[in-house]
């Protein structure tokens, strides 16, 4: 494929020129709302959709045909068929923006079926775009990339400037108190017990450290667009995204990176370890140096730091596996976390996919042993993860991949919100303290619903 790319000039940010596309279907945001430099130096507006990938239980759903295959592999095949050489410098130029919900681990081990399936989405949903408008946030500079697959390349990139030219600057209001009521899939005495289940299981041998989750759901009639303008207005992320798909939105303020690849690099940032936001600026000191101090959490993020290596180094050269951040505390809105960075470099012949699959779901959310630990995540949880502790974000048809893990994301269908907060539960764990940390998780979405 021959991609053509233009710089656009314009004062608006990465939602402000969203907003103005948010009404064509199809249309995705993956926002870099902090950090300019680093973690949040680009963000990626998918628009003209061309093709539409979903997968769920075996069945594939490509365009208009529908058979049985591997979700990975399909997805492969497409990423192949659209290949493009990318010399911009530009990390993501053109391909597909989507997610692999935490239930598409049933394509890559065999699980029990236990969980109550109660919410209907695909298991992977992917859209690959005619046309993406790339943010340089560092630099502050803006392209259109087309492909020329729905109109032609200088008409598609034209029609897109025009737009974004004729758009106004995005106003923040403060975010008002809605009086929600929000029910958890546990009671709090439950996922109390279900903690001490889960410290039986590694007294036993069978874990060393496993995620329990509780989900939260309530109603909503507030728009989903105006609901994530909230949620990145006062927790700005670098792994954020908005999802407008036809019969579901995503809401994605998440922190934590699962993969990026490269030029064949590849690199991992699991996350462990949480503690609150002071209420002023001793506390926070105080509460930072609790998280840094913590031997509970810098234990939980080392088995996690493990098991990531592990994943790794099915897929990368020999010696190339690297940890090159141990213990980084990282502040966000409402809590501090730990986060850790590893490396590697993909063999040949190994693919993007091939590399996703290897390492799916991620360490940081399931457990380690990662199989045991999905087990028995779907023994105690009563209903399934679904999207929540999946992955979301772009598979360059130039081989490039960043996606993040799927944290601090409210999904919104049918006028419901459905939200998942949990925590790693290790044999130095309190049960109290694992509930309340799922609660500090939890304020930022509570307060946009």
């Amino acid at each position: 494929m021959k991609l053509i790319i233009e710089q656009v000039n314009t004062n608006l940010d990465g939602f402000g020129i969203y907003s103005l596309f948010k009404e064509d279907l199809n249309t995705i945001l993956l926002d870099s709302a902090r950090d300019e430099k680093t973690l949040g130096r680009y963000s990626f507006i998918g628009i003209n959709c061309f093709l539409t990938f979903k997968s769920k239980n075996g069945t594939c759903y490509k365009g208009k045909e529908v058979y049985e295959g591997d979700t990975f592999e399909e997805l492969n095949k497409i990423i192949e068929e659209y290949a493009i050489e990318n010399n911009t410098g530009l990390p993501f130029v053109s391909g597909g923006i989507g997610y692999f919900s935490y239930d598409l681990a049933r394509e890559v081990e065999e699980l029990p079926n236990i969980a109550k399936d109660d919410v209907d989405i695909p298991h992977c949903y992917y859209n690959f775009y005619d046309n993406i408008i790339i943010l340089d946030n560092f630099k502050k500079s803006i392209y259109i990339s087309a492909l020329g697959i729905l109109k032609s390349q200088k008409d598609s990139i034209e029609g897109i400037r025009q737009r974004i030219q004729k758009g106004n600057k995005i106003v923040y209001e403060k975010v008002g108190v809605i009086k929600n009521k929000f029910t958890s899939d546990f009671e709090k005495n439950n996922y109390i017990n279900t903690v001490s289940k889960v410290r039986a299981y590694i007294k036993s041998g069978d874990i060393y450290i496993t995620n329990l989750t509780q989900r939260f759901s309530c109603n909503t009639r507030k728009s989903a667009y105006e609901i994530y303008k909230d949620l990145r207005n006062i927790n700005p992320a670098p792994f954020a995204a908005f999802m407008n798909f036809e019969n579901f939105n995503i809401i994605c303020s998440s922190p934590e990176r699962f993969l990026r690849i490269r030029n064949r690099m590849v690199e991992t940032r699991p996350i462990k370890g949480t503690m609150p936001r002071g209420m002023d600026a001793g506390e926070d000191l105080k509460n930072k140096n609790i998280l840094i101090n913590s031997e509970k959490d810098k234990s939980e993020l080392l088995m996690v730091v493990d098991l990531e290596r592990n994943d790794l180094s099915k897929v990368c050269k020999p010696s190339s596996v690297k940890v090159t951040e141990l213990f980084k505390l990282e502040e966000y809105s409402t809590v501090f976390h730990l986060v850790s960075t590893v490396v590697g470099e993909l063999k040949e012949p190994v693919s993007s996919l091939e590399c996703i699959k290897a390492c799916f779901p991620g360490g940081s959310i399931t457990g380690a042993p990662k199989i045991r630990s999905m087990e028995i995540i779907e023994e105690l949880e009563p209903v399934r993860r679904n999207i929540y502790t999946g992955a979301l974000g772009y598979l360059g048809f130039d081989g490039n991949v960043d996606l993040n893990i799927i944290i601090r994301t409210i999904l919104i269908k049918d006028n419901k919100a459905y939200f998942g907060v949990g925590g790693g539960i290790t044999w130095d764990s309190n049960e109290e303290c694992e509930y309340d940390e799922t609660l500090d998780k939890a304020k930022a979405l509570m307060r946009v619903l």
